[in-house]
Order: C-alpha cells, then structure tokens, then sequence
C-alpha cells in the first residue's frame, strides 16, 4: 500500500514550458537585448535540457548549467551579450514570478492532502523553485520539500534519495512511489532508490531507456488509482 509520494515539480506538477517562456522573455525585455519569440524559446529548451541531463550523468557542475546554457543559446542566436551570470540570476527569480499548472496537478495533490505523505523532490535551483512553490501554494500543501541545491546533490544520485529518507525515514518499496516526467532524473532516481517508480508520459513519448517503469500515466488524476 503506497503511503508516501514524492513529487517532481518541473513538468510534473507545474508546466516548465510556460514558466520557461515567460521567464526568458521577461529577461530579454529587463536586459534590452531585443525580442525573444515563441521560436527562439523553442530552440532555447533542448539546449537547456541537453545542460541537465549532462548534470544528471555528472559530467558537469550545476554553476556550467546555468551559465553554459545560455551561453549556447546566445552564441546560436547570433546575440552579442556578455552578461550571462546577471542573466541567468534574473532568470531564477523570474522562473517563479507566475505558476502554470500541469491538468489536475493542483487538484490532485490537495485531494491527496492528509490522506498520504506528500513531498516535493526537484532539481531545481532554491531561488526559483521556492518561489514556485511559494507562489503555488504548494509549500503549504506538501508535508516536505527537498530542494537539490539544499540537500548537494541532484537526482537521481542515491545521495539525493538519501538525504530524502535520512528527513522522512527509510523508505519501504511498496509503500514509497516517486511520480515525474523525467526519464533520467525522477525514473532512474526511483529505481537508484528502490521504490515504486511513475513515469507522467501526457505526450505518449516512447521510452528509449533501460529504467524501470512500475507505472505509466497520462494525466496526474491517474494517481488516485495506485493509491
């Protein structure tokens, strides 16, 4: 019987695409380094994820995300801008100047609310995902957040996972299930951890990986039935 969740944020909970968008945007228009459109943005997000993953494998350090990143989309666009630290601090902040949530996020988890443990589990940076989660209300709803940037290490290292069961307890495998979109970072850290793995696919994407599905949902309200 599952009794505790451990939620992803980043295209789980809340739509990255969204927040991404708005973010960069706001950025280019604070630095006055011209218009950033819908097509920019779109050749922006695989450079970014291609950034996390090498994070994810350990190739680089979470600093060479978030600048390298954006020194690539830069360079690509043909943008003469220097400033990619202010740039990429401005960003964090702006991540969570608004919330989009994924369909049946929100409600999902206040249902959940008391009825199982609920923690929030992300890669992200703590200035943007605090702010997300404090704009979300999330904060108030989960009964703990764990934050990379707080714990040191990114999922899905068994460090992560950890620290995780080191704050809530151990973990039991049929009693613990992590639910994310990500195949290398919420899969794999759940199969790294030993626990209950739920792979949110609303696009239907194939999965070219060796990790480890015990579930596969297209909506979030799909939840309610593994519980």
């Amino acid at each position: 019987m599952i009794k505790t969740l451990l939620w992803d944020i980043d295209g789980t909970l809340l739509n990255f695409e969204k927040a991404e968008n708005y973010a960069i945007k706001k950025c280019f228009e604070i630095f006055n380094i011209g218009e950033c459109t819908d097509e920019m943005v779109s050749r922006y997000s695989p450079i970014n994820r291609k950034y996390w993953e090498m994070l994810e494998r350990g190739e680089i350090t979470k600093p060479q995300v978030l600048t390298e990143r954006f020194r690539e989309f830069f360079e690509k666009e043909n943008i003469s801008f220097d400033r990619v630290d202010e740039f990429n601090a401005e960003y964090q902040v702006r991540l969570g100047d608004k919330v989009f949530f994924c369909d049946n996020g929100l409600e999902t988890v206040e249902y959940l609310k008391g009825k199982v443990k609920q923690y929030a589990v992300t890669n992200g940076t703590y200035i943007a995902q605090s702010r997300k989660l404090v704009q979300s209300g999330l904060d108030k709803t989960f009964d703990g957040i764990f934050i990379s940037d707080k714990i040191g290490f990114e999922k899905p290292s068994v460090e992560f996972f950890d620290a995780v069961q080191k704050e809530i307890g151990k973990f039991s495998r049929d009693e613990v299930m992590i639910i994310g979109d990500s195949l290398t970072s919420d899969i794999r850290g759940g199969n790294n951890a030993n626990i209950i793995s739920c792979w949110y696919n609303p696009l239907g994407h194939e999965c070219k990986s060796d990790v480890k599905i015990d579930y596969e949902i297209r909506d979030i309200a799909e939840i309610l039935n593994l519980i």
